[in-house]
Parts: structure tokens; sequence; C-alpha cells
């Protein structure tokens, strides 16, 4: 479990899924096990807490974002509210979303020309590509992957590259676009032609 203060009222938490097999959870857990989580989400506030010195009181803003490979991403967001409960009270509201995208990261342009042969071959043929902080990152959306294989491909993804645990909105903000649709097929065009 990763931790990582962001302002002087938000924090994020980034678990991998072998994190959560840790803690006893599985990602259905996550969507059927109300109780559980609510007690895992406590432990990971309270554990955040006392590692980033934050001080937990009022109203915490609680976002969670599945990704396919990597894990979950949490952001907290405390909110100072005035309530009518005592002190020592945190209340969180809880979104869970999951993202179906899959976002890859690789050390250098030579792996992903790797890769992309073994994409294209079940058949994978879209994909787009960054590079932000000295790294290289493969974006697959949803619809680029409906009825191929999400386990085979992250078995291939994860041959050459790491799962990431940035967001998509933030490649998209701070990345430098390198190939914005269509990257396995123009690559496998450029490099194999």
């Amino acid at each position: 479990m990763r931790m990582e203060r962001v302002s002087n009222n938000q924090f994020t938490i980034f678990l991998t899924f072998d994190d959560l097999i840790d803690r006893g959870f599985t990602k259905e857990d996550l969507w059927y096990d109300v109780a559980n989580v609510r007690n895992l989400f406590s432990d990971m506030m309270y554990e955040a807490s006392t590692e980033l010195g934050f001080e937990l009181e009022g109203v915490l803003l609680v976002q969670v974002q599945l990704m396919q490979a990597q894990g979950m991403h949490v952001v907290v967001t405390q909110k100072k509210e005035q309530s009518e409960w005592d002190d020592d009270f945190v209340e969180m509201k809880v979104t869970l979303d999951e993202s179906r995208e899959l976002i890859f990261s690789f050390n250098e342009f030579e792996d992903i020309i790797q890769v992309a042969s073994y994409l294209a071959a079940l058949p994978v043929t879209g994909g787009q590509i960054y590079h932000m902080d000295h790294r290289y990152y493969m974006l697959l959306q949803e619809e680029e992957l409906l009825q191929k294989d999400r386990e085979d491909v992250i078995a291939i993804m994860s041959e050459f590259a790491s799962p990431s645990i940035i967001t998509s909105h933030r490649l998209k903000e701070y990345g430098k676009v390198i190939m914005n649709s269509s990257a396995v097929i123009e690559i496998m065009n450029t490099f194999y032609a």
C-alpha cells in the first residue's frame, strides 16, 4: 500500500490487488461485502493518518477507482464541516467506480514495439501512447478490448511493462501524446511492415 499527501486536506492511497488479497479481500468483495469494505476503509484511513500525520475529523469524501490490472486508487478529501457530532466522529462518504481501461508503464519505447506484435495477434489494434516523467504509457480503452480475452491482454502487457497507478486523466493532462489512437496497428505498420 502506497500513500501520498496531496495537500492539507487531501491524500491518496494505492493498493495493488495483492495488497487487497493480503487483507483478505477479492475484487468482488468490494462491490458486495459492504460491512467488511467499511472496515477496510476505516483501517486504511487510520493507517494513512498515522503515516502521513493527517488528522482525521469531520467529513471524509472517499473516491475509489478500481483499475483493471493495477488495483485500487483511493482519493480522500477532508471537508471541514461543523457537525452536531462529537469531535471524535468521522463520517465517510464513499464513491466507488470501476475503470475498464488498462494502463501500463514501460521503461523504453522498444518494449512497446515488442508488445505490439503480441497484441496484434489477439487482435488488439487500438491504444494510445503517452510519455511522462521519463516513462512511456500505453492506454487501452474498454471499447478497444471488447470481445478480447482481457486476461490474455493483461498477461502479455505484464511481460513487458508494469501496471500503472497513474490515471488516464492525469496522463491526458500532463503527459505528451506520442500516438493518439490505433497505436498497435500504427506500430505494426511502421516497425513490422
